[in-house]
């Protein structure tokens, strides 16, 4: 253990979206998902916006493997400084979905619920400075341009 926050998420970047329609045969999961993602955009706009998923917080409070643990599942908006450079706020739903603290009450809970927001933020400048967010973009780029300069199908959802 030689991390006190473990922090993990899937980022999309909102200005790379540019169609707003949910696919006929999405699953009613993809459905929800498409729709957070949709008033996303509606509420923060797509420009230095990035929605994060399949993201989960853990703290550890004691130096045990087991016990004093605290998870949390999170999703929602990241939004950066006109830069792209730092992370300037968030807006997060946060949920509690795992722990092994006998000890940890309600008023704890919504604590640390603040406290993953902060987390994140610090989590999201060491992304933007590991240049994965880059990574991204320019992955996007790439099979958006095949996509238009090819004949032929690329893949559903691509």
């Amino acid at each position: 253990m030689s991390r006190w926050v473990e922090i993990q998420f899937d980022c999309i970047p909102l200005r790379s979206i540019d169609r707003m329609d949910i696919p006929m045969d999405a699953s009613p999961k993809f459905q929800q998902h498409c729709l957070r993602v949709k008033a996303a955009m509606e509420k923060h706009g797509s420009h230095n916006t990035y929605y994060l998923h399949n993201a989960t917080c853990t703290y550890h409070l004691l130096n045990d493997p087991v016990d004093g643990m605290i998870q949390f599942r999170f999703h929602g908006t990241v939004m950066t400084d006109e830069s792209d450079m730092s992370t300037r706020g968030s807006d997060l739903e946060v949920e509690l979905v795992k722990e092994t603290c006998t000890w940890l009450s309600e008023p704890i809970v919504h604590w640390f619920q603040e406290t993953v927001q902060r987390s994140v933020a610090v989590e999201f400048d060491h992304y933007i400075q590991a240049g994965d967010l880059k990574k991204t973009e320019e992955r996007i780029a790439k099979i958006k341009a095949e996509s238009e300069s090819g004949d032929g199908f690329m893949g559903m959802y691509l």
